[in-house]
C-alpha cells in the first residue's frame, strides 16, 4: 500500500537499511500498485550520472541511420540487441562508440535528448545533470557546435517541457591524452558553451585521474563544477587521486571505496557524493549479480550514495528500473528509497532554490512501498 513519508528530509540519512534479502536481478520496470490497483507514485529524484549518448535506444539508432543514409552492421533490432551482453567496460565502449555514428546533425542530438527527457520524466527525474562526450564526436568529424547546440537546444526548455531542470556536463575521455581534453575545453569556453561542469569517463584502468590535473585546474579557474568517474573498475586509490589531485566535488561510481576502510571513513565524514549505477555495474561485470552489489553496505556505512542509470539504453533500465530491481533484490524500505532520493537532490549542482523545491516535492508526496 501507499505510505506517506512521515517526516522531512532536510539532509542525508546514514541509518542502516532494513530487511535486506538476497536475490538476483530480473529485467523489467517497477510494477508496485496501491491497494486500489493504481500504479505506485515514483519518487522525485535528481539523476546525476547519465551519459546522453548512452540513451540511444535501438529503435532510435535505426531511425537516425535511415534518416542519414547510414548502413548499420546489423540486420535488424534483434541482432543489435544481442550485442548488449558485455564482458567488461571496454566491450561496452566498443558498441557505444560505434552506435554514435548515427548522430550527424543538431537535429539528431536534439532527438536523442528529447527522447531521454521524456522517458526520465516518467521515471520521476526532476533534475538531470547530463554528460556528453564531445571528443567522441569530434573524432568522427562532428563539430562542437553541432553536438553541443543539438543537446543544449532541448535542455534550454527542459523544465517547461518536461518538468526537469538540467545541467550539461562536458565529459572527457581518459584514454586520450590530456592535451586533447585541454584543446576541447578551450573550444567549449571560446564558444561559451552552456556547460556547468566537467567530468572524466571512458576506460578507467590504466588511466588514473592524476593524468588530467591541468584540465581540472583550468576548469576550476573557469568556474565549472567538477566530477569524475573513479573506483568503478579502477582501484580505490583512483578515488583518492580524483579528490586530492583533481579536487572533484563528486565521484561517479565509487563502489571500490569499500576496499579501503580509511577511505570510507573519509567519504562519510565529508559527505562526498557517490553516483552509483547498480544495473550498469552488473551489466559491465563490476559485480556478478545485483545481489552482490555493495549498495546496501555503502548505505549501512553512512556513505552519501544516489541511484543513477549511467547508459540506460545499454544497461537494462532507467532510474525507476534501477529502483525497482533494487527493491526486488534488497527489499528497500520506504525510508531508504526516500533517503536515496534526498541524497541525489542534495548532491546535485542545482541551485539551492531548486534543491529546496525538489525536497519539498519529495517530502509532501506519498512513497510507494
Amino acid at each position: 500500500m501507499f505510505r506517506r513519508w512521515a517526516g522531512n528530509l532536510p539532509g542525508h540519512y546514514p541509518d542502516r537499511m532494513e530487511n535486506i534479502a538476497g536475490g538476483t536481478a530480473a529485467p523489467g520496470t517497477e510494477a508496485d500498485e496501491s491497494e486500489g490497483g493504481a500504479p505506485a507514485r515514483v519518487l522525485p529524484v535528481a539523476e546525476l550520472h547519465l551519459h546522453i549518448e548512452g540513451t540511444l535506444q535501438p529503435e532510435l539508432i535505426f531511425a537516425l541511420a535511415e534518416r542519414n543514409g547510414i548502413t548499420l552492421p546489423y540486420s535488424g533490432l534483434e541482432e543489435l540487441r544481442e550485442k548488449y551482453e558485455f564482458t567488461d567496460l571496454q566491450s561496452f565502449l566498443d558498441l557505444y562508440y560505434a552506435n554514435m555514428a548515427v548522430l550527424q546533425t543538431e537535429e539528431d542530438f536534439a532527438a536523442m535528448t528529447h527522447a531521454y527527457l521524456e522517458r526520465a520524466a516518467a521515471a520521476g527525474v526532476r533534475h538531470a545533470e547530463i554528460m556528453m562526450d564531445p571528443q567522441a564526436h569530434l573524432s568522427r568529424g562532428i563539430s562542437l557546435e553541432t553536438c553541443v547546440n543539438g543537446v543544449a537546444s532541448v535542455l534550454a526548455t527542459s523544465q517547461e517541457d518536461f518538468g526537469i531542470s538540467t545541467m550539461l556536463i562536458a565529459a572527457f575521455l581518459r584514454d586520450l591524452p590530456e592535451d586533447s581534453a585541454l584543446e576541447v575545453l578551450d573550444g567549449l569556453l571560446a564558444m561559451e558553451a552552456p556547460i556547468g561542469a566537467i567530468g572524466l569517463d571512458s576506460a578507467e584502468v590504466g588511466n588514473p585521474p592524476a593524468k588530467f590535473e591541468r584540465l581540472y585546474a583550468k576548469a576550476r579557474e573557469a568556474g565549472l563544477r567538477l566530477t569524475a568517474h573513479a573506483g568503478e573498475e579502477g582501484p580505490a586509490s583512483y578515488i583518492i587521486e580524483a579528490l586530492d589531485v583533481l579536487g572533484v566535488e563528486r565521484i561517479d561510481h565509487g563502489i571500490r571505496c569499500m576496499d579501503d576502510p580509511d577511505l570510507v571513513e573519509r567519504l562519510v565524514a565529508a559527505r562526498t557524493p557517490l553516483t552509483v549505477c547498480p544495473l550498469s555495474n552488473v551489466r559491465l561485470r563490476a559485480v556478478d549479480t545485483l545481489a552482490d552489489h555493495p549498495l546496501p553496505a555503502m548505505l549501512a556505512a553512512g556513505l552519501n550514495v544516489s541511484v543513477n542509470s549511467d547508459d540506460p539504453a545499454y544497461f537494462g533500465g532507467y532510474v525507476d528500473d534501477n529502483f525497482a530491481q533494487l527493491k526486488a533484490v534488497f527489499d528497500l524500505s520506504d525510508f531508504d528509497k526516500a533517503r536515496l532520493a534526498a541524497n541525489s537532490i542534495h548532491s546535485s549542482f542545482a541551485s539551492e532554490e531548486r534543491k529546496a523545491e525538489l525536497l519539498e516535492e519529495l517530502n509532501s508526496g506519498e512513497v510507494a512501498p
